[in-house]
């Protein structure tokens, strides 16, 4: 039997470059901060779902992730889940335990999105992001020509192709930076704050033409918390300011090159599940691990018409405040990027928006919202995807 899953408790660290701190660290800050916003302790909840992408590459940590992390926050005992799916890890976590609450398998369960991506020797962070491709696959001929970063290339040669089949220029580009970095100036947890111009974006150094540096998501730690139960026990809470979840869809990419991609193939399910338009979504925050990345989940997500996301850019529907408001976060651009941290940063962002309290952030009278996050890349498709639409 089915019921309805509410989220009633959220937890997040800051996200930038901290040489310093552990996955460990990370995850034990988000847990318990989460924990206290649900009014409750380790022992209430049922089941944990550890979403982490790169340890394995990045700090040799395998197989017992979330046993390693958790260990000393009073949960130890109960069933952990590690779940790894590229940069929709901590979508996925989160997908999987709405799944296990709403069948009634589990009461309450936690939900930890945490990566550690900094390291000294930087090709080792480069080097797990370049592993979320076949490796199998021969790439395009572009792709890995002295960039650093595979994805950014593979971005840049899908970017020159939107640019000309819609007419947005490298000026539209910059202005998602720019409005991001806005956005990012009053997010306390965002790792770019410091807010910027066009000028100084397309000034910048140039990465994968035509994406100059802030066009592209940094390297960055950091971990967020999301505590999911039943709506019998979100009755129970004393305090409870629940958001309740609508659906989530998870794909993975599909073998037809010629059909809907994964986020497409997503979000139709999603809305078909929860019965919502697109135009009746308030507030989203989309998987921009590059500038352009915006404007094309804008159009893929059917928020607005091909080829007019731009439109939407240049009117400010999709600014703080806007019709639309996107990325109202900073978005992977401006909060940051740490890969297992970033489906459920996005959770984050959304309940808060939600309950009213993303302060001058807030888009007012939000009563719907959608994560889209997708991660990999496998035969020109991303690897996996998901969409969550949460509701107040």
């Amino acid at each position: 039997m089915s019921d309805r899953v509410a989220i009633v408790g959220i937890g997040m660290t800051s996200f930038g470059k901290f040489l310093d701190r552990s996955v460990r660290n990370l995850s034990e800050e988000a847990v318990q901060i989460a924990l206290e916003d649900a009014g409750i302790d380790a022992g209430r909840v049922d089941r944990v779902y550890f979403g982490n992408a790169a340890a394995g590459l990045v700090t040799g940590q395998e197989m017992v992730r979330a046993q390693a992390a958790l260990r000393f926050t009073g949960l130890m005992g109960k069933p952990m889940i590690n779940t790894e799916n590229a940069c929709a890890t901590g979508s996925t976590a989160f997908h999987l335990a709405w799944q296990c609450v709403e069948a009634g398998q589990a009461d309450v369960v936690l939900v930890v999105g945490a990566e550690k991506l900094t390291h000294v020797d930087k090709a080792v962070s480069f080097g797990a992001f370049g592993s979320a491709v076949d490796l199998e696959e021969k790439q395009l001929e572009h792709v890995g020509s002295g960039s650093g970063s595979i994805f950014m290339d593979i971005y840049a040669e899908r970017t020159r192709r939107y640019m000309e089949a819609t007419g947005t220029t490298s000026a539209d580009i910059a202005q998602v930076v720019v409005k991001s970095r806005r956005a990012a100036s009053l997010n306390p947890f965002a790792q770019f704050r410091k807010p910027t111009t066009v000028e100084e974006v397309l000034a910048a150094r140039m990465i994968s033409n035509p994406l100059t540096l802030p066009m592209c998501s940094s390297i960055g730690d950091g971990a967020a918390a999301i505590v999911l139960c039943s709506s019998r026990i979100a009755a129970q809470l004393t305090g409870a300011r629940p958001v309740w979840v609508a659906t989530s869809a998870l794909v993975s990419g599909s073998a037809d090159p010629t059909g809907p991609n994964a986020t497409a193939r997503a979000a139709k399910v999603a809305y078909e599940s929860a019965s919502i338009d697109p135009r009746e979504i308030h507030v989203v925050e989309v998987h921009d691990a590059s500038a352009p990345g915006e404007l094309i989940n804008c159009e893929t997500l059917q928020l607005c018409a091909p080829g007019e996301a731009v439109q939407l850019l240049r009117s400010g529907a999709t600014d703080l405040g806007g019709k639309i408001s996107i990325n109202p976060s900073g978005g992977l651009l401006s909060r940051g990027h740490p890969i297992g941290a970033t489906g459920t940063a996005q959770i984050f962002e959304l309940v808060q928006q939600l309950r009213g309290e993303a302060g001058e952030r807030q888009r007012k009278s939000a009563k719907v919202g959608l994560a889209q996050n997708s991660g990999g890349q496998v035969g020109g498709d991303s690897a996996a995807a998901v969409v969550t639409i949460l509701t107040t």
